[in-house]
C-alpha cells in the first residue's frame, strides 16, 4: 500500500502546476496574440515590455538589483537595444550589444539572447503575422506536447544532470507537436509550403528544446528553481521563453537567408545557401 500511496502522490504532484499553467498560459496566448494581430507599436511595447522583464530576471539571476544603478543600467540597456532595433537604428543596436560586455561575460550573453530575441521576432513581423504565429506556435506546441507526453508515458530521462524532469518520451512528443503545428500554420497561412512547415517546424522545435536545456542548466548553475514567479506554473518570462530565444533567431536567420522574412518555410536547401553566400564579403 505505501508504493501504491507514493505512486498517487508522485502523479498528483506531477500535476498539481497544470491548473496555474493552463491559466497563466491562457492569459499570455490572449494578450501575445491580440498584439501580434495588430502589429504596429503595441507589438513592439509588448516586445519591449517582455525583454524589460527578461532583463530584470537576468540582473537578478546575478545579484544586481533593479533598485541599484548597476541593476537599473542593466535594464535600461536591453530597453535601448531593443528600441534601437524597433526604430530601424541598426548601428546603434550592434553597439548596445557590444558595450553590454561592461557588465559582465555571463550578463553580457544573456542581454544578447535577450535582445536577439527581442529583435528576431520585431523583424519576422514586418512581413504579417504568420512568421511570427509559425514560430511561436511550433515553440508552444513543442513546450506543450513534451510536458504532457512526458507526463503521461514517463520513460527514460533525457538529461538527468541538467533537467531530472524531462524524459526522452517528452522530447520525442515536443518534436511531433512542433513539426505538426508548422505544417498547420503553414497549411492555414496561404503560402503552402506544407512539407517545409514539417521540416523547418521540427528543426524549430530541436532549437526550442535546446533553449530550454541551455536554460535549465544554467539554473542548476546558479542553484536557483525558477529565473522568477511572474507566470504561475511557468516561473519566470526566462523559463517561459527559453525556447522561443533560440527558435526566433534561428526562423530570423533562415528568413534572412531565403531573402526576407516572409513564409522562410518554403526555402530550400538551396535558397538557404544561396543567402549565406550572398552575406559573405566579396
Amino acid at each position: 500500500m505505501t508504493g501504491g500511496n507514493n505512486g498517487a502522490q508522485a502523479g498528483q504532484s506531477a500535476w498539481r502546476d497544470l491548473r496555474p499553467r493552463l491559466i497563466s498560459g491562457a492569459v499570455l496566448v490572449a494578450v501575445a496574440g491580440l498584439c501580434i494581430s495588430v502589429g504596429g507599436w503595441l507589438y513592439a511595447l509588448l516586445i519591449l515590455a517582455g525583454m524589460a522583464g527578461m532583463a530584470v530576471e537576468a540582473a537578478r539571476l546575478f545579484g544586481l538589483s533593479v533598485r541599484d544603478w548597476r541593476g537599473g543600467v542593466y535594464v535600461a540597456w536591453a530597453l535601448c537595444a531593443g528600441f534601437s532595433a524597433a526604430s530601424g537604428h541598426w548601428a546603434s543596436f550592434v553597439l548596445f550589444c557590444l558595450l553590454s560586455f561592461v557588465f559582465g561575460g555571463a550578463l553580457w550573453a544573456l542581454m544578447c539572447v535577450i535582445v536577439l530575441l527581442g529583435t528576431a521576432l520585431l523583424w519576422l513581423r514586418q512581413d504579417g503575422v504568420w512568421p511570427v504565429l509559425f514560430v511561436v506556435g511550433v515553440v508552444v506546441a513543442s513546450d506543450s506536447t513534451a510536458y504532457v507526453v512526458g507526463r503521461i508515458v514517463g520513460g527514460p530521462k533525457l538529461a538527468p544532470r541538467i533537467s531530472p524532469g524531462k524524459t526522452r518520451s517528452g522530447a520525442v512528443g515536443g518534436l511531433l507537436g512542433a513539426m505538426g503545428v508548422g505544417a498547420l500554420v503553414a497549411a492555414c497561412s496561404g503560402a503552402g509550403g506544407v512539407a517545409g512547415g514539417l521540416v523547418w517546424g521540427g528543426l524549430l522545435g530541436v532549437a526550442a528544446q535546446m533553449g530550454d536545456l541551455a536554460e535549465s542548466a544554467m539554473k542548476r548553475a546558479l542553484n536557483v528553481k525558477d529565473s522568477g514567479t511572474l507566470l504561475p506554473g511557468h516561473g519566470g518570462l526566462l523559463d517561459r521563453f527559453d525556447g522561443l530565444a533560440a527558435a526566433a533567431p534561428l526562423a530570423a536567420g533562415l528568413a534572412a537567408c531565403a531573402g526576407g522574412a516572409g513564409a522562410f518555410w518554403l526555402a530550400g536547401l538551396h535558397d538557404i545557401l544561396g543567402g549565406v553566400f550572398r552575406f559573405l564579403p566579396g
